[in-house]
C-alpha cells in the first residue's frame, strides 16, 4: 500500500470516478456500497476535501445520515459488472457485497471500511453535508438530471488517508 498525496492523484481518480466508483459507508451494524460517477477535489477550509452526492432516495442516504465518515474506492481494473451492479440495485433487498463478491477491509483512519481491490482509496470525515435546494439549481440542470425531483445531499468528507493499494 502506497501513501500518496491526494492532490497529484485528483485528475486521474476523476476520470476514473467517471466510470464508477464504489462509496462505502457504515453506520452501527448498517453497512452498504454503491457506485457513484460524480465526486469532487479541492481544499476547503483549509482541509482536503471530497464531495460527494447522495440521492435522498438511495438505501445508502440513510446511513450516511448517521455516518461520521465514508470511503471511496477508484478501481484502477475492470469492475464495470460490480459498478453497474451496485449502480442498479439497492443494498435495502439485498447484500450487495455477497452478490459481487466485494471483500471489504478496515480503513486507516475510519469507521468505514473500504473495498478490497487494487485502485485508490479515499478515507473521509464528514465535515459537512448540505441539501441541495432546488430553488438555487439551475432550470436546465433540474429539468435533464432531476426529472424525478430526487435532489442529491453533497457530503464534504475531509480526506484523512489517501492511499493505492495493489
Amino acid at each position: 500500500m502506497k501513501d500518496l498525496n491526494y492532490m497529484n492523484i485528483a485528475e486521474d481518480a476523476i476520470r476514473k470516478i467517471k466510470k464508477g466508483a464504489f462509496l462505502t459507508v457504515k453506520a452501527g451494524n448498517a453497512l452498504n456500497t454503491m457506485t457513484i460517477g460524480w465526486a469532487t477535489f479541492g481544499v476547503i477550509w483549509q482541509k482536503p476535501i471530497m464531495m460527494v452526492a447522495v440521492r435522498s432516495t438511495k438505501h445508502t442516504f440513510g446511513i450516511m445520515e448517521r455516518a461520521v465518515d465514508f470511503t471511496v474506492t477508484v478501481p484502477s481494473g475492470d469492475m464495470g459488472k460490480e459498478t453497474a451492479f451496485c449502480g442498479s440495485k439497492s443494498g435495502r433487498d439485498l447484500d450487495k457485497f455477497k452478490m459481487c463478491n466485494l471483500e471489504t477491509t478496515g480503513g486507516q483512519k475510519v469507521v468505514s471500511p473500504i473495498i478490497k481491490t487494487p485502485g485508490y482509496h479515499f478515507e473521509c470525515k464528514i465535515v459537512y453535508k448540505s441539501a441541495m435546494n432546488p430553488a438555487h439549481l439551475d432550470k436546465n440542470y433540474d429539468t435533464s438530471l432531476y426529472p424525478q425531483k430526487d435532489y442529491h445531499t453533497l457530503y464534504f468528507g475531509e480526506i484523512l488517508a489517501c492511499y493505492e493499494a495493489g
